[in-house]
């Protein structure tokens, strides 16, 4: 990069020195409407907050109420009256402004064009002697007033601004300030009467404010105000010996001729000095490429990448609409061309490349690059791919000559039925079926000998090129131009059907492979899909690598199966791996691996490496199977880090799961279990130290202490167990025929024994009704839900059981009169180790009594839920089939 002249660096100083004394603040906006008088009266407030002079010259607030409240406390300057055509207006007195000189002046609407008999025709130009006078400035502005833009906001929106600002004004600017608004916020605020009143508003939607027109203003708005940033930090920056570089990108369209590296070299150093991204472009128009130019192509592509540019193909039979549209997508501001061989007829009509560009460029800047001369001696004859149909280059001359001489057959056939004209239209046709099938050159070898063999064989005089009638002549010649033209559509269209079947085979390939990834649970699959996808679609073998335990890559997913990777191969990956770039074949490290290595994912999360092996006898790889091949990969690594990242939140849930789980098991064993043993032992003490002086009742009250905490352990003990069989699936059921009346007795008996004083009203039906269950399970179950109820059920108040028939199944419900259970939390209770603080879950127990029986009774096929109870309390209902000779 230069160093900058010495008079370059004074004029940035003198430059610097001058910006210090500027005093004009400019709030710049793409619209009205945006808040650009509401951002400058704002900034007003906070200078007169902080004691500064600040005084109003002109605000227009256009009746909105709140733009108007900023205004209070403000000292405002009486303005001008004035007479024009019979009406009194009011405009800014400058002369006030002058006598007043405050140390900040508000003057809204810099473009606004003053009445006739103030000393200035333009505001701009009131505010430009207000400066001179030392006065500071603040004033608002919006970008289509500004000159240079006057054309282009016009081609936007349609319509002419007549109120102007001189670009060179805005030099004087020491702050721009950008007031941005969405366009659909701005849109809003119309609607809503915050910008004009509702009969202008609604004129302005349909003209002026438009979601397009506000988005083009809005991006001009943002490129005025980086462009004033980027002259005043080029001018610092030169001020201190530096350079500073635009802002908008390089791109060189190259074509895969000679000059092709050539002018990604001359890019390279053009955005070296301006310090901008750049890249280059290669538009695909569906003709076919011989060798040599792809190879070159190729090599152009490799170099940019390896200069730090960015290479992209685009798709279409327009090379100038897909660089303009490229152009505006990527914010390019210069293309780089080399000198292109042009067609002599589309120079003459305006059609060469570089003339469209010039047309319909005009907002890029365009440069022609000069190429070495030895581009002509470089070139050489190369073989061509095959075309279809199968035919080389010189079966294609083979194949017109053998068209033009079964249409002269023809045409001799059918002189003496037809007219000499109409005889025309059988060599035209033979030109279109050469055309369809063959390349643009061919095509015109056809017409100009169709159009010899019907002159010398057909056109009077025959036998002779010479033509003696004037409408002949006429006749000939419009044949020859419009076979050419059907030769130049049908090869067009040829060539258009070719790129849209390779674009569908792209799109098909990667539909499919997105389909199956989505498909795959887990990463394996992945890859043994992304494997076979690539396999299939490339035409080559494909092997996906990871590492293994050790660090080591594998191959973990091959197409074929029989695959093996040479060590080039597994040492190219390795780099592949460790760099996050392509390795191998077709590329210029470790190239002489037999496969190109691409990586999956990227440095910051490396997932593999995708490694294809294509046939030894092929050459480079053409442009749409390599862009095929980066995209099908990177959705396989896009794949991949989403199932691994599926696998660390499935390892976090369960390891949450684990933790809480194992927490709440401490928790009750440190607890739950621990007090019945804290009994037993303190009562087994008592025993022991002072048995002989204990008298017998005490001493039994002991006993059955101790008796009573080892049955309560021995029940928390079989609920573990018992939820450890369920959990593992080990728990079989011994079914056998029992009576309902029967399990609820065992049930309330058990009961009974620990809650001596608790009343339990039962209701059974009057039949008998035998389930065919697992007695002790049912039982069990049974139990557990009574134990819940009775220790929360109030001692005045009974638990009831009930049991009824309704619609097949066996409904047994237990309900107690307690705090009941909140809604939300119903579903709840019947998991391990949850239990309700203010409900029917008592603060001693492991919360496994609930769990347990929902376990047992789903055993059977059969449901457990809570319901509230009428008049307070919670009813747990248990629903159990009935065997089908009872239902």
């Amino acid at each position: 990069m230069s160093t900058p002249t010495r008079e370059a660096r004074a004029n940035a100083l003198l430059d610097v020195a001058n910006g210090e004394q500027k005093r004009l603040k400019i709030f710049l906006g793409a619209a009205p409407g945006v808040g650009k008088t509401w951002a400058m009266l704002s900034a007003a407030r906070e200078l007169k907050k902080q004691g500064v002079d600040v005084v109003v010259g002109l605000v227009e607030t256009h009746g909105r109420a709140e733009t108007a409240a900023l205004l209070e406390g403000l000292e405002i300057l009486p303005r001008r009256h004035v007479s024009y055509h019979g009406r009194d207006f009011e405009e800014f007195d400058l002369d006030a402004a002058l006598a007043r000189k405050p140390q900040v002046l508000l003057v809204d609407e810099l473009a606004h064009t003053n009445l006739p008999g103030g000393r200035h025709e333009r505001r701009w130009q009131d505010i430009a002697e207000l400066l001179d006078a030392g006065i500071e400035v603040y004033s608002a502005l919006n970008v289509q007033h500004l000159e240079s833009l006057n054309d282009q906001v016009q081609r936007i929106t349609g319509v002419a601004v007549r109120e102007r600002v001189p670009d060179a004004f805005l030099d004087r600017a020491r702050d721009i300030v950008l007031i941005d608004l969405p366009p659909r916020e701005l849109i809003q605020r119309l609607k809503a009467g915050k910008v004009y009143v509702p009969e202008t508003a609604a004129a302005a939607l349909d003209s002026f404010f438009s979601p397009t027109n506000l988005a083009a203003l809005r991006e001009l708005s943002v490129d005025t105000v980086a462009g004033h940033v980027e002259s005043d930090l080029r001018g610092a920056m030169l001020a201190r010996g530096g350079a500073m570089p635009v802002r908008r990108r390089v791109l060189a369209a190259i074509d895969g001729h000679a000059q092709s590296e050539y002018l990604v070299r001359v890019a390279r150093r053009i955005a070296e000095r301006r310090g901008v991204p750049w890249g280059v472009a290669f538009v695909d128009t569906g003709a076919s490429m011989d060798a040599a130019r792809r190879e070159r192509l190729d090599a152009a592509m490799r170099l940019a990448r390896r200069l730090g540019g960015d290479a992209v193909v685009l798709r279409g039979h327009a090379i100038a609409d897909e660089l303009l549209a490229h152009a505006d997508r990527e914010g390019v501001g210069q293309i780089l061309l080399a000198r292109t061989r042009e067609r002599l007829f589309a120079r003459m009509f305006g059609r060469s490349l570089t003339q469209q560009l010039l047309s319909r460029g005009a907002h890029l800047e365009l440069t022609i690059v000069a190429t070495p001369t030895e581009r002509a001696a470089s070139r050489r004859r190369q073989r061509r791919p095959s075309v279809p149909g199968g035919m080389g280059r010189g079966g294609e001359y083979v194949y017109a000559t053998s068209s033009t001489l079964v249409a002269l057959a023809l045409a001799f056939l059918g002189q003496r039925y037809l007219a000499v004209a109409n005889l025309s239209l059988i060599f035209l046709t033979a030109v279109l079926v050469v055309a369809v099938r063959t390349r643009m050159a061919v095509a015109v070898y056809t017409a100009t000998l169709c159009f010899l063999s019907y002159n010398f064989f057909f056109a009077p005089p025959i036998y002779s090129l010479t033509i003696s009638s004037p409408d002949d002549v006429l006749a000939v010649c419009l044949f020859l131009v419009a076979a050419l033209v059907c030769s130049r559509l049908a090869t067009r269209l040829t060539q258009q059907v070719e790129s849209l079947r390779a674009t569908h085979v792209h799109a098909r390939a990667l539909l499919t492979l997105g389909q199956r990834l989505t498909a795959s649970a887990d990463a394996a699959g992945a890859r043994a899909v992304g494997a076979a996808a690539l396999a299939k679609a490339l035409s080559c073998e494909a092997a996906l690598l990871a590492r293994d335990l050790t660090g080591a890559l594998q191959a973990v997913a091959t197409e074929p199966q029989s695959l093996q990777l040479q060590p080039q191969d597994i040492a190219a990956a390795d780099w592949c791996e460790r760099h996050a770039a392509p390795a191998g074949r077709y590329t210029d490290t470790l190239n002489a691996a037999p496969c190109w290595l691409l990586p999956l994912g990227s440095e910051e999360q490396r997932l593999g490496v995708a490694a294809l092996r294509f046939p030894s006898g092929d050459g480079d790889l053409d442009p749409d199977r390599r862009s095929l091949a980066l995209a099908m990969v990177q959705d396989i690594g896009q794949a991949l880090a989403r199932a691994r990242l599926a696998e660390e939140l499935e390892g976090a849930r369960v390891q949450g799961e684990t933790e809480r789980l194992r927490s709440a098991l401490l928790s009750s064993v440190s607890h739950d279990l621990r007090s019945p043993l804290s009994s037993m032992i303190g009562a087994a003490g008592t025993l022991v130290d002072y048995e002989d002086r204990l008298p017998p009742a005490e001493r039994r009250e002991l006993l059955e202490a101790i008796l009573g905490e080892g049955q309560r352990l021995d029940r928390y003990i079989q609920n573990l167990l018992d939820m450890t069989r369920l959990g593992h699936g080990t728990l079989k059921l011994n079914r056998d025929w029992v009576d309902v009346a029967e399990i609820v007795g065992a049930a309330v008996a058990r009961l009974r024994k620990l809650f001596p004083a608790l009343r339990v009203e039962i209701a059974l039906p009057s039949d008998t009704v035998l389930l065919h269950v697992h007695p002790a399970l049912i039982e069990q179950a049974l139990f557990n839900i009574l134990e819940n109820a009775a220790r929360f059920s109030p001692t005045d108040q009974p638990v009831t059981v009930n049991a009824r028939i309704e619609s097949g199944r066996l409904l047994l419900d237990v309900g107690d009169r307690g705090p009941g259970i909140p809604e939300e939390e119903r579903a709840r209770i019947f998991d391990m180790f949850y239990s309700v603080s203010r409900g029917d879950r008592a603060t001693q127990g492991t919360g496994l009594g609930l769990a347990i029986c929902r376990g047992m009774i789903g055993a059977h096929g059969g449901s457990v839920e809570a319901l509230p109870r009428e008049g307070g309390g919670t009813t747990i209902r248990i629903g159990l089939p009935l065997p089908q000779e009872l239902g």
